[in-house]
């Protein structure tokens, strides 16, 4: 048990986790002797640090890669991985209570083993380990260093007590939960997503504080598999980047599942009392106390840049923002670059990925690749899911672009029919009287996988008017894509069009 949590987390490290952590972090490692001069030393061996590395390596360059703590970061270890394997095994558990919709019948008290779900979590996450295991990446060509690394001049830095010289270097250091500042939240415990992987028992009553992406995906997942689930959000909508109407189908799916969801709240104290933790909520004028078992805190990750003495290095830096980099992703010392959460307002781990990616041709092959230039789609994976990649109609607004919206409903393709999957849309935004497309929302069961399509188009330059052409899978629900340039090119049908075309056909039809 937590000393900060009444729910059982797990402290004894089963052989997914022993074999895990003999991926991404040895207990008999060994730290190899620093070369002379690096080409490119990278801090931090999260998403962003690990694709630089083997960019960087397979490109030719002799490159060291310094890690803290666990090698794969938060997507690995405390992030994608462990949720996405948690929601899929709440949709079964959804999946199977709705069998009847189906034409299926099971036994009315289905049962939820939770420890076997979390075990299913750490077995998953300990076999992909081993694709950003140590071992791999030192066959790779590159250093691997375990430690704290400090920066000790603008091309030179420590980690235990080892000095490094580089010619370029990465700060890909990631970022972690932010813990908001409520009296008495930390004396009462919570859990974030560093720790709610580690549960070996359900909570019976769930608050969860914060309505982003995050919250929203595991307050439905522990809602499915059985949790009372409460969300807390202090503004008047979850989501709130997302439109509108796609936020409202996921409130409607939250209100299917029985969750319940308090906007416009804010949770003003939290005490412990006989052994359950007491919350008070403030909506306007109204204050009531809800009793919880244990609290989720989603609000937010604020970037690592404590430890690493940047101001020697010359690098400057917000405790709250990150660091500050320019279109090249360049710091204020042009021998230091940073990728990832720790500079990036879109927190993904693709984003972190193409930004390193960026940084290895901007800093050793003097590209001029532009962190501008990105297209980038993102996901909540909820159920069902909400995609978007590019811009929403209200960003178009102020920037004074016509747009002209196209919105084909999930309940009129086919295939989301026979799925019962129908609740949703695809919705591109096209620049009026052109295909070119601007931005496009997808809310579906499938939405993270749809979203590509429409993410390749826009950054290919392909319009409406070829996705028309392409022949889509029959049945398949991306086919809402294909009707969505039908609609387009049904507008290029102009009434003078028409009556052109009827007049040609009058004098050319047999």
């Amino acid at each position: 048990m937590s000393p900060q949590n009444n729910v059982p987390i797990a402290t004894l490290q089963d052989a997914y986790e022993h074999a895990r952590l003999a991926n991404v972090h040895p207990a008999a490692w060994q730290n190899p002797k620093p070369a002379d001069c690096y080409q490119l030393v990278i801090v931090g061996a999260g998403p962003a640090g690990i694709a630089a590395a083997e960019t960087a390596a397979a490109l030719g360059a002799r490159v060291a890669l310094i890690e803290r703590r666990l090698i794969g970061g938060t997507c690995l270890n405390t992030g994608c991985i462990p949720s996405k394997t948690l929601i899929r095994t709440s949709r079964l558990y959804a999946d199977m209570r709705n069998a009847t919709h189906y034409g299926a019948q099971i036994p009315d008290d289905i049962r939820v083993d939770f420890a076997a779900v979390m075990e299913r979590v750490r077995r998953i996450r300990s076999h992909l380990s081993r694709g950003d295991s140590a071992r791999r990446l030192t066959a790779l060509g590159v250093d691997v260093f375990f430690g704290n690394a400090c920066f000790t001049g603008t091309d030179a830095l420590t980690v235990n007590d080892k000095t490094l010289h580089f010619k370029k270097a990465v700060i890909a250091t990631g970022a972690r939960p932010h813990i908001p500042s409520i009296p008495g939240l930390r004396e009462a415990g919570c859990l974030t997503n560093a720790d709610v992987f580690k549960l070996t028992e359900l909570p019976r009553r769930l608050l969860v504080i914060g309505g982003g992406p995050l919250g929203c995906e595991l307050a439905q997942a522990f809602c499915r598999f059985g949790a009372q689930v409460t969300i807390v959000q202090d503004m008047p909508l979850f989501l709130g980047k997302e439109e509108r109407d796609a936020a409202q189908i996921l409130s409607d799916a939250f209100e299917r599942d029985g969750i319940e969801v308090r906007l416009n709240t804010n949770v003003v104290a939290i005490r412990m009392e006989n052994g359950q933790k007491l919350v008070d909520l403030v909506s306007d004028d109204y204050r009531n106390t809800i009793a919880v078992d244990a609290i989720l805190t989603g609000v937010g990750r604020s970037p690592n840049v404590e430890g690493l003495n940047l101001e020697a290095a010359g690098v400057d830096f917000a405790a709250g923002d990150g660091i500050r980099v320019d279109d090249f992703l360049c710091t204020s010392n042009p021998h230091i670059y940073a990728a990832g959460d720790v500079c990036l307002t879109y927190q993904y781990t693709d984003t972190a990925t193409a930004s390193a990616r960026i940084v290895v041709q901007n800093a050793l092959f003097r590209g001029r690749e532009r962190l501008s230039a990105l297209v980038i789609p993102w996901c909540t994976f909820t159920d069902p899911e909400i995609a978007h990649v590019g811009l929403y109609v209200r960003e178009a607004n102020r920037q004074h672009i016509p747009v002209k919206t196209f919105t084909i409903p999930m309940h009129d393709i086919d295939r989301a029919v026979t799925d019962s999957e129908n609740g949703g849309f695809v919705k591109i935004h096209v620049r009026e009287r052109t295909d070119q497309i601007l931005g496009a929302t997808i809310v579906a069961r499938h939405a993270g996988d749809m979203i590509n399509e429409i993410t390749l188009a826009m950054v290919a330059g392909i319009g409406l008017r070829t996705l028309a052409r392409v022949i889509h899978a029959y049945p398949t629900q991306a086919e809402a894509i294909r009707q969505a340039a039908d609609a387009y090119n049904r507008t290029r049908l102009t009434p003078r069009i028409q009556s052109r075309l009827r007049r040609w056909l009058a004098r050319n039809t047999p």
